[in-house]
């Protein structure tokens, strides 16, 4: 029953404290153009392919009182449920631009087994961001 289904991957929604500054720090730091940002600070989307990259409140409605109170870490050992994983044909430079732009680093590139050098760092809200180089998708794992 369920393949007939057809669904489609049609949003990640980020939980953030400030959706015109998170809007504004995704764009410059990690290179992504805005699609669209309502004229509430309440909605902003990037373009990101198949798939929009939204940024909406951590306290609203939605969350607070129909679907439970997003937690945002208390500390830098703790982090969201989340990660956020982009890629780029040169992640140094990616990966320098994001830090220039406001992304806190978190750990040094490590070069992975399926062929991936990776880099990690955090976004204004403390959300962990993946930044990959493009992976030969014969050996890539999922």
């Amino acid at each position: 029953m369920a393949s007939n289904l057809n669904p489609r991957y049609a949003y990640t929604v980020v939980y953030v404290r400030d959706v015109a500054k998170s809007v504004a720090f995704y764009a410059k730091a990690f290179g992504y153009q805005v699609r669209h940002l309502d004229h509430s600070n309440r909605w902003g989307e990037l373009e990101s392919g198949e798939t929009t990259i939204a940024l909406t409140p951590a306290h609203q409605h939605e969350t607070d009182d129909l679907s439970g109170e997003v937690r945002m870490p208390q500390s830098s050992n703790e982090r969201n449920p989340i990660e956020v994983c982009f890629e780029y044909s040169d992640v140094d430079s990616a990966y320098k631009n994001a830090v220039e732009n406001g992304a806190v680093p978190v750990s040094e590139p490590e070069e992975k087994e399926w062929g991936q050098k990776v880099r990690y760092v955090r976004d204004i809200d403390g959300i962990v961001v993946r930044m990959g180089s493009y992976v030969n998708s014969s050996k890539a794992h999922h």
